[in-house]
């Protein structure tokens, strides 16, 4: 059975409105306009409120990408929080901002797995971007090793961590391709109780590194089994843009926690509009608890 898992607790962000291929959302003090192919209605709020976004992100006709458009004058980079964290968010070429807001829900269970396990958790964070779950994790009392092909993703991850005064904790941050390390830490006999990893549907690493989910999956989760330690006491998996349900994610997952027992939950992370009451499922996740 799946869940939709909703990130209730944000103050500094609000899905505002959808419709006609588009999201409405408001980052604290700035209102952006967004591409959402999932959002096929018909928006429900006024166009006035529409055009008063401070910025709208707009795709190129053709071959991908896009470009941002200002309707106002926005800083280099501004300040959002979530619960206590604090979060630096940036215009992005990709269209992204430095957070995926539907996550937070995951960095509150990542936050309740650490603090619940015995002993020693080390965390492996795969695909992870700027690093909101390393810090949830690192700051629960976990040691992170964090990896993602992007440089400019290390470097917001590491200045959330200084926004945060968390530089005391243990966070390595690796530019590194996800499958080529985690088969290296295999060779190393590194081990770790937790893992994180957000896979791309389609992705390179900072070599070209090719990665396809479908090709790449299964192989990456029978790499990660042999990177849990003995005791391992959580994984956690979120998959973005695949238009596949949960369960796609399951016979990888189970081969790599296969003889641990411990609970699986499947589901979608769901933001809700605050217009109409409209979901959307942005991603697929599936998580495991010892």
């Amino acid at each position: 059975m799946t869940k939709q898992i909703i990130s209730p607790d944000w103050k500094d962000y609000t899905l505002l409105d959808s419709g006609q291929g588009r999201k409405l959302e408001q980052f604290g003090e700035f209102r952006l306009i967004r591409p959402e192919p999932r959002a096929v209605w018909k928006s429900a709020m006024p166009d006035a409120d529409w055009r008063s976004a401070d910025a709208e992100y707009v795709p190129h006709d053709e071959g991908g990408g896009g470009d941002w458009r200002f309707k106002a004058e926005l800083p280099e980079r501004w300040q959002i929080r979530y619960r206590d964290l604090k979060i630096w968010l940036a215009l992005e070429d990709s269209r992204q901002v430095g957070v995926f807001p539907e996550n937070a829900a995951q960095w509150d269970w990542i936050d309740a797995q650490v603090r619940a396990a015995p002993g020693e958790v080390r965390v492996l964070n795969l695909f992870g971007y700027t690093g909101l779950a390393s810090l949830a994790a690192a700051r629960a009392g976990a040691t992170v090793t964090h990896i993602d092909s992007s440089r400019r993703a290390i470097t917001l991850g590491r200045e959330d961590q200084a926004l945060n005064r968390l530089d005391d904790k243990p966070i390595r941050w690796i530019v590194e391709d996800a499958v080529k390390f985690a088969e290296r830490e295999v060779r190393r006999g590194n081990r770790y109780e937790g893992l994180i990893f957000d896979p791309p549907k389609y992705g390179l690493g900072p070599k070209r590194e090719r990665w396809s989910f479908f090709e790449s999956y299964g192989y990456l989760c029978k790499v990660l089994r042999d990177c849990l330690s003995d005791q391992p006491r959580f994984a956690v998996v979120t998959a973005y843009a695949l238009e596949s349900p949960p369960e796609v994610l399951e016979p990888g997952l189970k081969t790599m926690l296969k003889g641990f027992g411990g609970q699986y939950e499947w589901g979608t992370l769901t933001a809700v509009e605050k217009s109409a009451g409209r979901k959307i499922d942005f991603s697929i996740t599936g998580r495991w608890s010892a």
